[in-house]
């Protein structure tokens, strides 16, 4: 099976790589890990945090690892800087674990991009916060897109 498109396509401006990260922040949100697998290219390399991936069936189980402690996921991305087939991200997320703990998770990601659209290497460095439920600030409902109207994570002050 070949690679197919996902535009936007490389090389990017401002606006086509904020279309990027937003559509990245909606699909996790969805968290449906075999249709998340289809933006990463056959071959995509990963680093999270300490685990290390090699293509769509190594990413799709580990969505699906994740999802199955991280409860109640909600995640919030940034563009922070962008070159021809590169982009570099900052998000937060929150969840909590299976005793109702919740945390915040705070990270940066660089991603590249094949001639296609689809993310050949992502590279995450996340730290998990424990946090209070009335500290939470992602009030949507889970397993959904962010609101269109939805504070951005500067405007959080994240």
């Amino acid at each position: 099976m070949a690679d197919e498109s996902r535009p936007p396509l490389p090389p990017f401006n401002v606006e086509t790589a904020a279309q990027k990260v937003r559509a990245a922040e909606n699909g996790w949100n969805l968290q449906v890990p075999e249709k998340i697998a289809l933006a990463y290219s056959l071959d995509s390399i990963w680093r999270n945090r300490t685990e290390f991936l090699q293509g769509r069936d190594e990413i799709t189980a580990f969505l699906q690892r994740k999802w199955s402690h991280e409860l109640d996921y909600r995640l919030i991305k940034e563009l922070w800087a962008f070159h021809e087939n590169r982009i570099a991200v900052r998000f937060a997320y929150e969840w909590h674990d299976i005793n109702g703990q919740w945390f915040r998770s705070y990270g940066n990601e660089n991603w590249e991009f094949n001639n296609q659209g689809l993310m050949q290497r992502r590279v995450a460095s996340i730290n998990d916060v424990a946090i209070l439920e009335r500290e939470r600030q992602f009030h949507w409902m889970s397993k959904t897109q962010r609101p269109d109207d939805y504070l951005s994570l500067s405007e959080l002050n994240l």
